[in-house]
């Protein structure tokens, strides 16, 4: 099968340190090359891929001037690689995909964030031909779900083999939190559980810059971290995350939104580590509450699962990884959505 995947232009795939998207559309790339498929990746500079690499795009300042041309780039690319392709899947903004919606070619157009329904019920209203959507939760599948649309949930995947299985940590090993420092991610929260249980919390991750969430890290976040108990290490690249996760007796992520699904909880099984977050959001699709980790709604609730956490067994998340979130397992279940797409087109 020949196979189109195409991304936003702002981050290399794969990414260096933070882009989950670009990270999940690499892992896709290699599996697809090695099921045998061919695959023609579209991305932006700096991105490298085991099949055929179209690269577009450039940095620089996100601005509607500046999506304009990318967009215009793609139309490009897509009218000249379109009759060389059987499908199109894009991870990029719908947009690229508006000028081909009457086309015959069987389109996929996946999500992996929240969903904007006004833009699903415009091209609802155009009629398209042979689209369908992709999920990567049940809540985000319910934000875009309209009458004249289709749907299907396709979670997250990870490179499971490139991820170090830790069968045993410290009985009262650190509490890892990786994410950005915005009010939504719940870092305060995370300070507050470590300091209940007097655990260490290691975080990774950057301040955003937004300029009411830099406000928030210097006056409620910077004044705890301490170097001892709470340390900042800074973004971590793939070997870094890869030891952070192993050796925390949990991940937690205390998120104060409806959190799509993170890539990190896969990560964080594949190296046998339990998540503790909040019930809401993907989050909460994600964990077996009781068997890869705990569901909580307050932070004391979250208190109790981090003082349990002996009661689960490391084996059991890696197992999940392998058999939920692998790169294998997630690439069939997108063949399968194309196959549904091919079948309907027959």
């Amino acid at each position: 099968m020949k196979i189109l995947l195409l991304m936003d232009p702002y981050i290399p795939v794969p990414p260096v340190r933070y882009g989950g998207i670009e990270r999940i559309v690499h892992s896709l790339a290699n599996q697809y090359v090695k099921m045998g498929h061919e695959v023609t990746l579209v991305a932006g500079p700096n991105s490298a891929s085991r099949g055929r690499l179209i690269i577009y795009g450039e940095n620089g300042e996100v601005t509607p001037r500046f999506n304009f041309r990318n967009i215009r780039q793609v139309y490009r690319i897509l009218r000249a690689e379109i009759g060389n392709h059987a499908v199109i899947h894009n991870f990029g903004r719908l947009a690229y995909l508006l000028p081909f919606l009457k086309n015959d070619i069987p389109k996929v157009q996946s999500y992996l964030r929240h969903v904007t329904l006004k833009n699903i019920r415009i091209v609802d209203w155009l009629s398209p031909k042979n689209l369908i959507y992709t999920a990567v939760s049940n809540v985000v599948r319910d934000m875009g779900q309209t009458d004249s649309s289709t749907w299907q949930t396709v979670y997250n995947c990870t490179p499971v083999n490139e991820f170090t299985f830790q069968s045993k940590t410290k009985p009262d090993g650190y509490l890892a939190f990786i994410g950005r420092f915005e009010r939504c991610k719940g870092l305060h929260n995370a300070i507050e559980v470590a300091k209940a249980t007097q655990r260490e919390l290691v975080i990774a991750g950057f301040v955003s810059d937004i300029p009411d969430e830099q406000q928030y890290f210097e006056k409620e976040i910077k004044p705890q971290i301490d170097g001892k108990n709470i340390k900042w290490i800074g973004r971590v690249n793939n070997e870094e995350r890869n030891q952070l996760l192993g050796k925390a007796s949990a991940l937690i992520t205390p998120v104060e939104w409806s959190e799509p699904f993170p890539l990190i909880l896969p990560e964080a099984y594949a190296c046998g580590t339990p998540v503790l977050g909040f019930n809401r959001g993907g989050i909460a699709e994600g964990i077996d509450h009781g068997y890869t980790g705990y569901l909580s709604n307050t932070v004391a609730e979250m208190v109790e699962d981090v003082n349990r956490l002996s009661e689960l067994k490391r084996i059991d998340c890696r197992k999940k990884a392998v058999n939920s979130y692998s790169g294998e397992k997630i690439a069939a279940d997108y063949i399968n959505v194309y196959k549904s797409l091919f079948a309907a087109t027959a």
